[in-house]
């Protein structure tokens, strides 16, 4: 409210002092970060438990042969997921195939990575880093980096997209394909649950909350690159389960390295991905058991 109102306006005032009011006369108060949870502290004396945002149970790693039903519905209306060479088969995506003897669903060879955002397309987030990091690995292929091809897809509705189509359009990739798809609701957790790599542009204009498509991400035990802000290391362990950068450069050397000699299940990448899967991390409604259930029953 701040931010579009102003700090001074007189609803953003009042709510402050409601807050500041209330948050005090509770029983008990939540926040989504330990930042969050101290600036409450420090600047209106209000004890707050952390409850860190969790994935629902349906953001998980997507099976291959799902995989593969996903690509082949997608590469009806997206060209970049249609097969880069003419094949014998129909059965087959730019990043999977089924065997026709066998049935079995195989990853396609010399398939390009996939790397995933998810946006509102909103000022909060400035894509044009992503772009120029983009511009940069294109170069470090026809410089003869060993690095594959990429499909970039950029989920989401908000008023910038035509804007940031308009500059997608304009690039001249030989080794890279941007899609903006507007995707269903089921279709999202599942091809977060197929991608190689995701990346986050948020900032928190507080630097006291957390990316929620960095949550889900890791549900679908998706390593990430993210954009730095202040408390984003909660979420983020930067060379443990993703990478934290600072600016295109930043962001195109990660994408150089995490993708060199792709897609051998070694290096970084997977290193990241077997990181997630050994966390087991918590899902919302055990995470709420687990933290909130005991503030109520004490209450009781």
């Amino acid at each position: 409210m701040g931010l579009s109102l102003g700090r001074s306006h007189p609803l953003v005032l009042l709510a402050e002092w409601y807050e500041k009011l209330f948050g005090r006369l509770s029983d008990h108060n939540l926040c989504v970060t330990d930042a969050m949870r101290k600036d409450l502290w420090v600047n209106f004396k209000i004890k707050a438990v952390t409850l860190y945002d969790k994935p629902a149970s349906y953001f998980k790693e997507t099976p291959l042969d799902l995989q593969h039903n996903l690509f082949m519905k997608l590469a009806k209306d997206y060209e970049p997921f249609k097969p880069r060479a003419a094949s014998g088969s129909a059965d087959r995506s730019a990043f999977t195939e089924r065997d026709g003897t066998s049935g079995n669903v195989l990853k396609a060879r010399a398939r390009p990575a996939l790397l995933i955002s998810s946006t509102s397309w909103t000022e909060d987030e400035d894509f044009s880093v992503l772009l120029r990091a983009l511009e940069d690995y294109e170069r470090f292929i026809k410089e003869g980096a060993k690095l594959p091809a990429l499909v970039c897809v950029i989920t989401g509705k908000g008023p910038l997209k035509d804007y940031y189509n308009g500059l997608i359009q304009k690039l001249d990739f030989q080794h890279i394909q941007i899609c903006t798809p507007w995707l269903e609701a089921e279709d999202y957790p599942l091809l977060l649950g197929s991608a190689d790599l995701g990346v986050c542009l948020h900032k928190s204009s507080s630097g006291l909350d957390l990316p929620m498509k960095v949550v889900d991400m890791f549900g679908c035990c998706l390593p990430v690159c993210a954009i730095h802000f202040e408390c984003l290391h909660e979420l983020v362990k930067h060379n443990e389960n993703g990478l934290i950068f600072r600016d295109s450069q930043e962001l195109a050397k990660q994408l150089k390295m995490l993708f060199l000699d792709f897609p051998t299940l070694e290096g970084k990448l997977q290193s990241f991905r077997e990181n997630l899967r050994a966390s087991r991390q918590l899902r919302w409604d055990q995470s709420w058991d687990q933290t909130v259930l005991p503030l109520l029953g004490n209450k009781q």
